[in-house]
């Protein structure tokens, strides 16, 4: 049975618990032990002495969207009504870690549907991102994902997403480019046409403040 540790803080008046694996902490941090000695580091010295811990907390965090199933969050927030026009959550923050250089890339994503029979709690929409992003991903798959999960769990008449993201593979290392952002689109059912479509794309571009 695996064991886990606990760490707490206190914010706003309740208390946040993050919850680790402490065998797969020690297992991850034993590694990058090894690791800051490859890169010609003292892992003893004082300001790396919690390092390997530190990396494989994160770790653990930054990739714990493998043990969340996105499509039982939103079933568990299913209601039927009658509304069959579109419905759009924009402007959400994306992070996650490119599966090639485990270096992250984040921005917003984009995401609409028109439901067909049942609607969904709209917290949910921007948790299903989290729960696809907190894994080893690609944009160009990431984004597949969040509208197969949508379509499938929903049935909706149709399925939007897009997402505008900038890559630190990108900007910190390769061809060193910092301002360049990086833009991938899925769409399914009443979305393939251009109408609706034109007009999901006009509504997360205007400004309607």
């Amino acid at each position: 049975m695996s064991q886990h540790s606990f760490d707490s803080e206190e914010l706003d008046g309740y208390i946040k618990i993050d919850k680790y694996n402490t065998e797969k902490v020690d297992r991850i941090a034993s590694h990058y032990t090894d690791i800051l000695e490859c890169l010609g580091e003292d892992p003893k010295r004082e300001g790396l002495v919690k390092t390997p811990e530190r990396v494989a907390k994160a770790l653990q965090f930054l990739t714990h969207g493998y043990d969340i199933d996105a499509a039982e969050v939103l079933r568990g927030a299913m209601f039927e009504e009658d509304y069959s026009q579109m419905v759009v959550v924009k402007d959400i923050e994306v992070y996650s870690l490119c599966e090639h250089h485990m270096l992250p890339f984040f921005g917003k994503a984009h995401i609409a549907y028109i439901p067909n029979g049942h609607i969904v709690g709209l917290s949910k929409i921007p948790r299903v991102v989290d729960i696809f992003a907190r894994r080893l991903q690609v944009q160009e798959r990431l984004t597949n994902e969040i509208r197969d999960c949508i379509q499938e769990t929903l049935g909706a008449r149709g399925v939007a997403v897009v997402m505008e993201c900038k890559h630190m593979c990108m900007a910190m290392r390769g061809v060193q480019k910092q301002n360049s952002v990086t833009t991938t689109s899925a769409f399914t059912g009443a979305f393939q046409n251009d109408v609706t479509r034109s007009e999901f794309l006009r509504l997360i571009t205007a400004d309607l403040a």
